[in-house]
């Protein structure tokens, strides 16, 4: 195997990272992420000094498992501008280390933002590694990522059979055979919401997870996130629909992608300042 010693640009802890990423094809077990990406296998894990080692089977996996861990995408001009966030800031003064560790390709994205619309977030990912192993072959205990083609072989039809609203089989099927998704990551973030939005079933939370997870942006927020509807709703007190959590990201602005995951963590961890009833 291939190795690397990087230092992640900016502030960066894979601890707070990778906590939660464990999926049909990677874990996170005693600080050491295990990861089957398109190249082949990465291992990654961070020293007391920051560094973090990377092991890989070449140097296509190698820079996959860079982008994977996003360890090249700086996000100390969001720390500093929004430190002092009334809302925010002190999450940030608490997880500033923390950055979203990507899926190794945009049509595991899709298929995560496409499962992940079930309200029950823990079947939402029981479904999505069903769908996974379906589709793709398993090594040493961790599937091969899916592509466009491995999950274009399925039909709407099959795809219901497994647990994905019809709708959504639609979308996927559709888009996986019409699109190479891979392609995405060469055009403009608003290029890329309005072509996925024209498709039924697919909508701004949807395409907030495909571009934060799949295509690695910061600026398109999770809007319509359950927990940030709760959120929301704890703020101010009453019920509110998905399409108010806009107003909750909107001060965020380019960073609004970033500030979701932040938010989620927060309010998670209760750092946020609530009212004391919520």
């Amino acid at each position: 195997m291939l190795a690397d010693l990087v230092r992640p640009r900016g502030p960066y802890s894979l601890a707070l990272s990778a906590r939660l990423v464990g999926d049909a094809t990677r874990r996170f077990r005693d600080g050491v992420l295990d990861v089957r990406v398109p190249g082949g296998r990465g291992l990654a894990w961070q020293q007391p000094d920051g560094l973090v080692c990377l092991r890989a089977t070449g140097e296509a996996a190698l820079s996959q498992l860079r982008f994977v861990l996003a360890l090249d995408d700086d996000h100390t001009p969001f720390v500093l501008r929004f430190r002092g966030d009334p809302l925010l800031g002190r999450t940030i003064r608490h997880l500033r280390g923390l950055r979203p560790v990507r899926l190794a390709t945009v049509a595991h994205a899709l298929l995560r933002a496409l499962c992940g619309q079930l309200i029950d977030a823990r079947t939402a990912r029981e479904l999505e590694r069903t769908i996974v192993r379906k589709a793709t072959e398993r090594i040493e205990g961790l599937n091969v990522p899916p592509t466009c083609a491995d999950l274009a072989r399925f039909s709407p039809a099959e795809l219901r059979r497994l647990g994905l609203h019809a709708r959504r089989g639609a979308a996927l099927a559709r888009l996986c055979r019409s699109l190479e998704l891979e392609e995405l990551r060469t055009q403009p973030t608003a290029a890329v919401a309005a072509r996925l939005e024209r498709e039924r079933g697919i909508g701004p939370w949807s395409v907030g997870v495909v571009c934060l997870e799949g295509l690695g942006r910061f600026e398109r927020g999770l809007e319509g996130d359950l927990g940030l509807v709760k959120l929301l709703g704890a703020m101010r007190g009453r019920r509110v629909e998905g399409w108010e959590t806009a107003e909750l990201l909107a001060p965020y602005d380019d960073w609004a992608g970033l500030a979701s995951v932040y938010l989620l963590h927060g309010y998670a961890r209760g750092l946020l300042p609530l009212p004391r009833a919520a």
